[in-house]
């Protein structure tokens, strides 16, 4: 039986790592694998075993276009079932991670951030699942303060009105009942700690007998994972004989026998807590970054009057005497929501338009406290926001300039920064059909640029992630097909979550900022951001472009000359020599478009460049340039028109000048810009020691090593 199982998982690993099939197979093949996983958790001993076997092929054959399937297949395995595999074969898991930190980046680094967890988890079985889920549920504890917050937002300019309301259910409704979550816990860590010496269906039975009495054994056993964490090999006798006595009390409580042996129960990993939002307001990010720090306040608070409480009661860990740490007058409901640590955390929400200096003053006064004579902990960073962005180019151009916007506060301040980890993640979907041509990077309608780049760096990201976007699209077409079916469709959030858990190696996507002189308008320029492509048009010479591009994408050539080949136009730049010094050129180029991309359409050459593009009907006014930094005017009575990040709703008329450079980060200019007393004079040094470019880091599976 082992052996027949043990092929069927050989033949889907070679079917996933097979370089004929294609992206969108592969990544349907690696979700249809977990999913096995899942529903048959003793099938993980033998997934795990090919694994392993596969990986160590890999480092003898010198394959290491698997490295990144193999790592990451593996180690979700292992958080979804570990309790399901032995010690014996947990640590030739750990003893292949460790070969492979002689592999360079990025293999090393997954390899050893892996390798740390598998090591946690062989000392304290079970601590991968129980902090996966009291982080992403937020469940309320004073033991393992960490708290993650997912926050997809979808483009309205590709989510339809059926299309969003469906993603919406898949990803909202997917979301596992919180009463449940906290006896979901127990259960697995339990089961792993425990193995033979529990027997799962009894202890199912107990917990749901118990009701909210578990909540009690629910922070003794986040107490004992803690501890036995902390205290590292030398405390793993002391753990297990802890969880053996919460074990005994849960089952004597429920008037079951205490050393009841037997099955194991199937414990599935649920999907996180998903917050999903049509983004409409660009604001609305900010607001939740802000709420979800408020949030992060006022839990803090109460984990402290909590610990306070508890010195004056027995040594059984209990949340029976909380202080809410807001008004009195909250009603039985509210009180009871408030001291149930199952309850994910609640936070005071902006419904109206405030200003965001009064925002700001709100989080520092939620930060600070009620009284200066009791300090909050100086915990910080406990706390992730996960930012998912939905839809194409544009989405991301907005979220560039939403991003600016938030680090140009955070300059200031240093607020959010200090107590937020931000992670951003993209799922690449259009409008529009996907254009396959060689030149379709430099095309104004391919809106996947980004996506496509990432592909091309990522392969992992290329099979899971890309190949949602044409998968998407469907899913409002088939909606009443599912609505039929009792059983929710999973694989969206499934992918996401796999995606969440597992993409954590970032791709650094330079930001440019572009000064923007329009005709008519008196004082400074209008300052934007973009991060992929700025189109300028001369309306004047809009049809001569469009047939120049009809004659390109026909790979036709016109021999007929025409008059006019567009409007004169004054470009200054720089050249980067091979010596890193900056060469300033200038000329005047005739052209009826100008097409800049940051996207090279080579993954190996960086994203550190501006490709410049004139589009002319004189094939001697063609010109293209690679810069940094480019000063475009024109030079007759004309103006021009500015799209940026190929998105309609921002785009400028009646330009004169716009003037091209890269984004610097803000904290570096308040550094470089801000007057120092004698005292800090030495602190003010360390400017030059910053990344002085901002950069956009979207999260994938392998990233780009630097």
């Amino acid at each position: 039986m082992s052996s027949t199982v043990e092929a069927s998982m050989y033949n889907s690993i070679q079917a996933i790592l097979r370089q004929a099939a294609s992206s969108c197979n592969k990544g349907m093949l690696r979700w249809t694998l977990h999913k096995k996983v899942e529903t048959h958790p003793s099938n993980s001993v033998s997934l795990v075993r090919v694994l392993v076997k596969e990986l160590e092929k890999v480092e003898r054959l010198d394959y290491k276009m698997h490295v990144i399937p193999l790592l990451h297949t593996l180690n979700y395995v292992i958080i979804q079932q570990s309790g399901h595999i032995p010690c014996n074969l947990f640590q030739r898991v750990y003893e292949c991670f460790k070969r492979l930190l002689t592999l360079p980046e990025p293999y090393c680094t997954i390899a050893l951030r892996y390798m740390r967890s598998i090591k946690m988890e062989q000392i304290t079985p079970g601590a991968l699942y129980q902090r996966r889920v009291i982080a992403e549920q937020s469940l309320r504890n004073i033991h393992f303060p960490q708290q993650e917050k997912v926050f997809v937002f979808a483009d309205p300019a590709v989510f339809s009105g059926s299309l969003w309301q469906t993603v919406r259910a898949d990803l909202v409704l997917a979301s596992p009942q919180s009463d449940t979550l906290a006896r979901r816990v127990l259960l697995h860590t339990l089961q792993a700690g425990l193995e033979k010496a529990c027997h799962g269906p009894i202890l199912t039975q107990a917990l749901e007998d118990l009701g909210e009495d578990v909540e009690q054994y629910f922070q003794e056993v986040v107490l004992a994972v803690e501890q036995s964490i902390e205290n590292g090999e030398a405390g793993r006798d002391q753990y297990q004989t802890r969880l053996q006595h919460i074990y005994s009390d849960i089952l004597t409580s429920a008037n079951q026998d205490p050393k009841a042996r037997g099955s194991l129960s199937n414990t599935p990993l649920p999907s996180p807590e998903i917050h999903f939002h049509l983004w409409t307001n660009e604001e609305e990010l900010w607001n939740e970054l802000v709420n979800f720090t408020l949030n992060v306040s006022t839990s803090e608070r109460n984990s402290m009057y909590q610990e306070e409480a508890e010195e004056d009661v027995s040594k059984r860990v209990s949340l029976l005497s909380v202080d809410s740490g807001i008004d009195k007058d909250l009603s039985d409901m509210e009180e009871r929501e408030q001291r149930n640590p199952f309850t994910r955390s609640q936070s005071p929400c902006f419904r109206g338009r405030m200003k965001p200096e009064d925002k700001m003053a709100l989080v520092q006064e939620n930060i600070k406290g009620p009284t200066s004579s009791t300090p909050l902990p100086k915990e910080e960073g406990n706390r992730t926001a996960r930012i998912v962005m939905m839809g194409d180019d544009r989405v991301l151009g907005r979220l560039a300039k939403v991003y600016h916007s938030i680090r140009k506060r955070e300059a200031k301040h240093l607020i959010l920064t200090k107590r937020v980890n931000l992670q951003i993640y993209y799922i690449p979907i259009t409008d529009e059909p996907i254009v396959n041509s060689p030149e379709s990077t430099s095309q104004v309608g391919d809106r996947l640029s980004l996506a496509s780049f990432l592909g091309r760096v990522d392969p992992w990201y290329e099979s899971n992630i890309n190949s949602l976007g044409a998968m998407i699209p469907k899913l409002a077409g088939t909606q009443s097909s599912h609505s039929r079916s009792s059983e929710p469709n999973h694989f969206l959030v499934d992918v996401l979550s796999y995606y969440l858990r597992c993409g954590l190696q970032p791709v650094h996507f330079t930001l440019y900022s572009v000064k923007i002189s329009v005709s008519g308008q008196t004082g400074s320029p209008v300052d934007e951001v973009f991060v992929s492509h700025l189109d300028a048009e001369f309306p004047e010479f809009k049809t001569l472009r469009e047939n120049l591009r009809q004659e390109r994408s026909s790979r036709r050539r016109t021999r007929k000359t025409h008059g006019t080949c567009g409007a004169v136009v004054s470009v200054n730049y720089s050249k980067v020599s091979l010596s890193k010094q900056e060469v300033v050129q200038g000329m005047s180029v005739m052209t009826c478009g100008v097409v800049i991309s940051a996207i090279s359409p080579n993954e190996t050459e960086g994203l550190d460049f501006l490709t410049v593009n004139f589009d002319s009907t004189n094939p001697r006014c063609c010109t293209e340039i690679r810069t940094q930094n480019i000063k475009i005017r024109i030079l007759e009575d004309k103006t021009f028109t500015v799209c940026l990040d190929k998105d309609c709703r921002r785009k400028y008329t009646h330009v004169q000048s716009i003037e091209i450079s890269p984004c610097l980060d803000p904290g570096y200019c308040l550094q470089t810009s801000s007057k120092f007393s004698v005292g800090e004079e030495r602190e003010a040094g360390l400017s030059k020691y910053m990344c002085k470019i901002l950069p956009l880091p979207i999260n994938t599976f392998t990233g780009i090593n630097h």
